[in-house]
């Protein structure tokens, strides 16, 4: 497959550019692409899928914090799939999972998620994601500090226990499976922005 991998340089581009080749993908450029990834900066995003979606070419979304509202009109508008990520680790969406039915059970609960110094949104997706899936409000409180990749603790509390589910990624090499698995299934997905691992897996 011939991809187009926007932020090439960033944090999880460096490792993902060798992996995607390693797969036996070729990189390339927006004329040529099968298919464009996005791993930049949340500002940065509609201009990159508009870009894409205006050659009928799919969308793997994977910066968090931007806006999904025009990126689905526009998806829609064009006849064009698109998938957003908001964390392609595959232990982080069985831990959203496990967190969706822990919540009929044990009611209350609350987010830790911790991120490195430089993470440009908070709460992070991963945090919103997991909150929408426990289809109630639910406090999130944010780390940000030198050291960490990615952690979220999801804690539910009752009498006399505590249960926590907690997901941790030491290694951003961690991605690359859920990455290869939405370029595979991108493209049977309907028009508009279809969100999280869930929904391919």
């Amino acid at each position: 497959m011939k991809i187009v991998l926007n932020g090439r340089g960033g944090k999880v581009g460096r490792v993902l550019a060798p992996a995607l080749e390693a797969a036996g993908h070729e990189l390339t450029d927006l004329e040529s692409a099968d298919v464009m990834v996005d791993f930049t900066v949340p500002d940065a995003v509609e201009a990159n899928v508009r870009a894409a979606v205006e050659r009928g070419v799919p969308c793997v979304i994977g910066t968090s914090g931007f806006d999904q509202k025009p990126i689905d009109a526009i998806a829609r508008e064009r006849g064009v799939p698109c998938f957003y990520g908001p964390n392609f680790a595959l232990g982080a969406v069985l831990m959203m999972r496990f967190a969706r039915q822990a919540v009929e059970y044990i009611p209350h609960v609350e987010i830790i998620e911790m991120h490195e110094l430089g993470k440009k949104d908070a709460p992070s997706g991963t945090a919103k994601a997991t909150a929408a899936l426990l289809g109630k409000e639910v406090p999130t409180h944010s780390v940000r500090l030198p050291g960490l990749v990615a952690h979220q603790e999801v804690l539910f509390g009752g009498d006399g226990e505590l249960l926590t589910i907690r997901h941790d990624t030491f290694s951003r090499a961690a991605f690359v499976p859920g990455v290869l698995l939405a370029l595979v299934k991108v493209r049977e997905l309907p028009p508009g922005l279809t969100v999280g691992l869930d929904a391919i897996l």
